[in-house]
């Protein structure tokens, strides 16, 4: 038997151009595991050419040249404003560097968990890269708990006016801003920029981590298989990232609206972070990981190249 064997091994190893391990012969067979195929256990490898992949540096690969980024130390203040739609009177945090001066304007829209201790920090980080960011609290300024599960559609508006408060402010340098959001704050700021006509006329551009691209009062069969409407209809430059580990319903929504909109010849970008899912920019400490920690500083890190970018051509004269 053991002959056998190891006739076997030669005759594969002479068959395969690949060195013989012990792995490689699993992989030439059928899996050792009674249940079949599982996860392949091969590190994963893009063989798509380099002009493909966005994130190529020769500066850093060849040179060994990091991007330095850009660090503020940042100051916060309350603020509020009034939407037209209904007079509501909408609190927000207002949040900038502390180094004298004016700064590209960035609105960001929060999720279900509403602007709390974990996730204040969102905006304060883009601050800390060189923006004035205005967080409103649509849900201060309606009555709502966190984590609600119905939609009040004023919210949307909520965050539409904000924009006109934050682009009314006298430090800001430019003429547009960009909408930075997470989670449900996705779906306000596209109502925002699409429903309610503030793409190319105030909003420059469009961010978010795992938005949802569907209307949160639709059915189940919208909610896994369809998106919003209005997402065809994004033309402002697009910037969406999210987890490996994204929930299935939310993924395939994000991962068919940004196909559509690349069929549309749109600017669009999806990054899509191995080994993180649900919430990794915010997640606390206590169960937060390495690659939660990798996949926001790098998202970070383009969301704001992608911010300044898209704003150069809107700096105040």
């Amino acid at each position: 038997m053991r002959f056998e064997a190891l006739a076997f091994a030669l005759l594969v190893a002479h068959a395969s151009p690949l060195p013989l391990w012990a792995q490689d012969a699993l992989a030439i067979g059928s899996t050792a595991a009674d249940s079949g195929p599982s996860r392949a256990l091969e590190a994963p490898t893009d063989l798509r050419p380099q002009r493909e992949k966005f994130w190529w540096s020769d500066e850093w690969f060849e040179k060994g040249l990091l991007a330095v980024p850009i660090n503020h130390e940042v100051i916060q203040r309350e603020v509020s404003y009034t939407n037209p739609v209904d007079k509501t009177d909408v609190p927000a945090l207002l949040f900038r560097p502390k180094a004298p001066g004016a700064y590209p304007a960035v609105l960001f829209a929060h999720g279900r968990r509403g602007i709390d201790d974990l996730t204040v920090r969102l905006p304060l980080r883009l601050a800390a890269r060189g923006f004035v960011v205005l967080a409103p609290n649509a849900y201060a300024a309606r009555f709502i708990e966190a984590m609600p599960v119905a939609h009040d559609t004023a919210t949307e508006t909520d965050i539409g006016a904000g924009l006109d408060f934050l682009l009314s402010l006298p430090d800001v340098s430019t003429t547009r801003a960009c909408f930075v959001s997470h989670t449900r704050g996705g779906y306000y700021t596209l109502m925002a920029a699409v429903a309610q006509k503030r793409q190319g006329r105030q909003a420059a551009c469009y961010v978010s981590y795992y938005p949802h691209w569907q209307d949160p009062r639709a059915g189940e069969a919208d909610q896994v298989y369809r998106y919003a409407g209005e997402v065809d209809r994004l033309e402002i430059p697009v910037l969406v990232m999210m987890g490996e580990f994204e929930q299935y319903q939310r993924r395939r929504s994000i991962e068919m609206g940004v196909a559509a909109l690349k069929a549309k010849h749109r600017d669009v970008r999806l990054i899509i972070y191995p080994g993180v899912g649900r919430g990794f920019d915010f997640r606390g400490q206590q169960v937060r990981t390495f690659a939660d920690d990798l996949a926001t500083k790098d998202s970070l890190m383009r969301a704001a190249e992608f911010i300044d970018r898209q704003l150069r051509t809107y700096v105040k004269q």
